[in-house]
């Protein structure tokens, strides 16, 4: 971690504004207390036990689950909207969810063979089981599986354990950390990893979708696995 760029901080940051957003600088303001000094230095219980209290206080102060799914979406990585305009205008051109649907998948495939240079036997397996960035649309809906975290995909793929795959998998540090400690966290949290999806089906369609968490790793689940809802027009 360079110190151009902190995750945590810079994570921080973007719960903060969503929170003010949707829930106004009171709310915000006993929410973040206490989060001032934490950095990708910090030691991982302290961001732990300020991750689950934060959780905790989002769920007692925000009432609305829409108004909390909204907070946690706004937090999320994204994929570069950039990548995705040649997709945003074969969609806007024909209105072909299937076709958007085929040239994510490309570009997934072409990022596990030529960026992550994966054995084939595992990338065999990822696309049979249908994980990446397109997911497997079904009517209306699409259902999308996160690859694991791309620096430790290899190792989740050969695990064995139940509780070192579910470490493996989470793309979030301070979600891994939780989960190598066996420490608990609120699945109202994988909403910030839900919002991954949200943000490359609304650049695409211009319009906005719905999201919904059915499994994690969070929960116990070997994988994450979200439901994108499209606009049924």
């Amino acid at each position: 971690m360079t110190e151009e760029f902190d995750f945590e901080r810079y994570w921080l940051g973007k719960f903060s504004n969503c929170l003010e957003d949707v829930a106004g600088e009171e709310v915000r303001d006993q929410i973040m207390a206490g989060s001032e000094g934490l950095s990708m230095a910090s030691p991982r219980e302290d961001v732990i036990h300020w991750s689950q209290e934060a959780m905790q206080l989002l769920e007692d102060l925000v009432e609305d689950e829409g108004d909390r799914r909204q907070i946690m979406t706004g937090c999320a990585c994204q994929y570069p909207v950039e990548d995705l305009q040649n997709v945003k205008r074969t969609y806007q051109e024909s209105g072909d969810l299937d076709a958007a649907d085929r040239m994510l998948q490309i570009k997934f495939e072409d990022f596990m063979q030529h960026t992550l240079n994966l054995p084939d036997d595992i990338f065999t397996e990822i696309v049979k089981r249908g994980w990446g960035l397109a997911g497997i649309r079904v009517g209306n809906h699409i259902i999308a599986t996160k690859i694991p975290k791309s620096g430790f995909l290899i190792d989740y793929m050969r695990e064995d354990d139940p509780q070192k795959k579910r470490a493996y998998y989470c793309h979030c540090p301070r979600v891994r950390s939780a989960l190598e400690q066996d420490e608990s966290l609120s699945p109202t949290y994988c909403y910030c990893g839900a919002g991954f999806y949200k943000g490359i089906w609304e650049e695409i369609i211009g319009e906005p979708v719905k999201v919904e968490v059915l499994e994690s790793v969070l929960s116990g689940g070997e994988v994450c696995k979200v439901k994108i809802t499209l606009p049924e027009n």
